[in-house]
């Protein structure tokens, strides 16, 4: 049976870590970071999510503001707002919440955002960073992916990792991170024929599509390592993209829903705004 990668516990102590940084970056600077989040519309997950991420913020001692615009604010004044924060020195990290209703464009909209205040890793300079193997602020799931690997203490370098998902918030980034760890990488996707046949031959496997009970336990290899980045709710209940019963009898590792892959996210953003607030403010770039 697969040990259970604890989410919830290693992103505790992820949270201790940074809280400790806040202090010590609070003291030098006399300022704490700032996260700013964009909210848009009424949507109850979303405010939620918000809610939720500026609760943790103040756990560790970073200050956060949230802007809560109503449902069909023009594009021109969302991004108006963003530029009023990417002035603003008393912000560093920028978080518009996903997804934006329509017709907002999110690309439009990270496109506008310093790339130095881009806690989400979303902006096309950020992008192209961790494309080039020279990241910046990178996406706070990815990370939080490559933390949770990192626990089984098997190196990753020469593995074979098949992420399954090529969103730019999870899937790519994802595969650029296990490349810079010297992992063969497939990256498969909703045109992708015959997936179990890349699955099954996967040491490491990242579903991040969103399907219920996708990756059953006939698609994945004995003893390989299982990240489950799907969130569903169905009838009443949260689960992910892998059938956690049954691949648990096959897998070495694997992640929960809820518990593995939601509390990482979450840390990694406050460590990215404390990278972000570093940034501006130490010159703590590359």
């Amino acid at each position: 049976m697969a040990e259970v990668l604890d989410g919830r516990a290693l992103a505790a102590r992820i949270r201790q870590a940074v809280r400790e940084e806040v202090a010590a970056f609070t003291e030098r600077h006399g300022l704490a970071p700032c996260l700013a989040a964009i909210l848009v519309g009424d949507d109850p997950a979303s405010s939620l999510y918000v809610q939720n991420k500026a609760k943790a913020a103040a756990q560790v001692g970073i200050r956060s503001e949230t802007f809560h615009l109503p449902a069909g604010t023009p594009q021109e004044e969302v991004l108006r707002l963003v530029e009023e924060l990417n002035r603003r020195e008393d912000v560093h990290g920028i978080l518009p919440q996903m997804p934006l209703p329509e017709p907002l464009d999110p690309e439009v909209v990270f496109e506008r955002l310093d790339p130095r205040k881009d806690v989400d890793g979303l902006s096309p300079d950020n992008a192209g960073r961790l494309a080039l193997g020279r990241p910046r602020l990178v996406p706070c799931t990815p990370l939080g992916i490559l933390a949770l690997l990192q626990q089984t203490a098997r190196s990753l370098a020469g593995t074979h990792a098949v992420v399954v998902g090529r969103s730019n918030l999870v899937g790519k980034p994802t595969a650029h991170l296990l490349l810079a760890e010297h992992a063969t990488v497939t990256l498969c996707h909703s045109r992708t024929r015959d997936l179990a046949r890349h699955t099954r031959d996967a040491d490491v496997l990242v579903a991040a599509v969103g399907r219920p009970h996708l990756v059953t336990a006939d698609m994945v290899k004995p003893g390989a390592v299982v990240v489950d980045v799907g969130i569903t709710r169905d009838g009443g209940r949260v689960v992910g993209d892998v059938d956690f019963d049954a691949v648990r009898d096959v897998a070495g590792w694997i992640t929960p829903v809820p518990g593995g892959v939601g509390p990482m996210t979450v840390a990694m953003l406050l460590r990215n705004t404390l990278r972000a607030a570093r940034i501006q403010l130490e010159g703590e770039d590359r």
